[in-house]
């Protein structure tokens, strides 16, 4: 159990800049599918079918070993020092994996935005950024953080494919471990068990957090003591 859990700042490490750029793509994503540009949709959707229809694994080996076979790649001063390194190659492919689910997931939320609300917004004579600043968008965030929430799930456990292309985080840590002990059983149920208590506490903190921003869904405070009657007026 300690040697899996020295590997877990490695699997944090992948995991935050793994949401993190992805939540950066997809947010420009999202911009491109509702700026009604012709050309910016097209790529949005094209986008979306290939990295959402493809399993996260093929588009990991794609990065990691397809495009070192190019020329320019290798000679380039950008490229090669990333796609060379398997840390950054399974950064980028989670990233633009993600980004593809949760544009989507963002789009829906905006276009769940009840019009009423909208509406009424113009009634007061918001300009369009206030008005998004204010209505579409805290609204949006709310109606998106239960399935952002199973998706940044869904990307703690695709951390695990890290070890494929020699990255020892907790998964490649406990294969090691297996390897060298024939000790499958307690080892790979220690690495799950951490797992289990990592996506534990995801899940109750972005329950909190919809609580936090869920304030008309709130049942009423119960009233610690009852109400005396006004007394009569003689």
């Amino acid at each position: 159990m300690w040697s899996v859990l020295k590997a877990l700042p490695l699997t944090l490490e992948i995991w935050f800049f793994g949401i993190a750029f992805g939540l950066i793509i997809a947010t420009g994503l999202t911009w491109l599918r509702a700026s009604g540009h012709k050309l910016g949709e097209y790529f949005t959707r094209a986008y979306v079918f290939v990295f959402r229809g493809s399993p996260l694994l093929v588009q990991l080996y794609l990065i990691y070993f397809g495009l070192s076979q190019f020329d320019f790649v290798r000679h380039s001063p950008i490229l090669w020092p990333i796609l060379r390194d398997p840390m950054y190659c399974t950064i980028v492919a989670m990233a633009l994996n993600t980004a593809a689910y949760e544009s989507e997931i963002f789009r829906g939320a905006l276009r769940a935005v009840p019009v009423g609300q909208i509406e009424a917004a113009k009634a007061f004579g918001m300009p369009a950024f206030t008005r998004f600043r204010l209505v579409t968008l805290p609204i949006a965030l709310r109606l998106a953080l239960p399935a952002y929430s199973t998706e940044i799930i869904l990307m703690t456990k695709a951390t695990a494919l890290a070890s494929v292309v020699t990255i020892m985080e907790m998964m490649g840590t406990a294969q090691k471990i297996q390897h060298d002990t024939f000790r499958p059983i307690e080892v790979l149920t220690c690495a799950g068990v951490i797992y289990l208590l990592l996506n534990l506490s995801i899940a109750r903190l972005f329950a909190w957090v919809e609580y936090r921003l869920s304030p008309h869904l709130r049942p009423p405070p119960e009233q610690s003591q009852q109400i005396k009657p006004v007394p009569e007026v003689l």
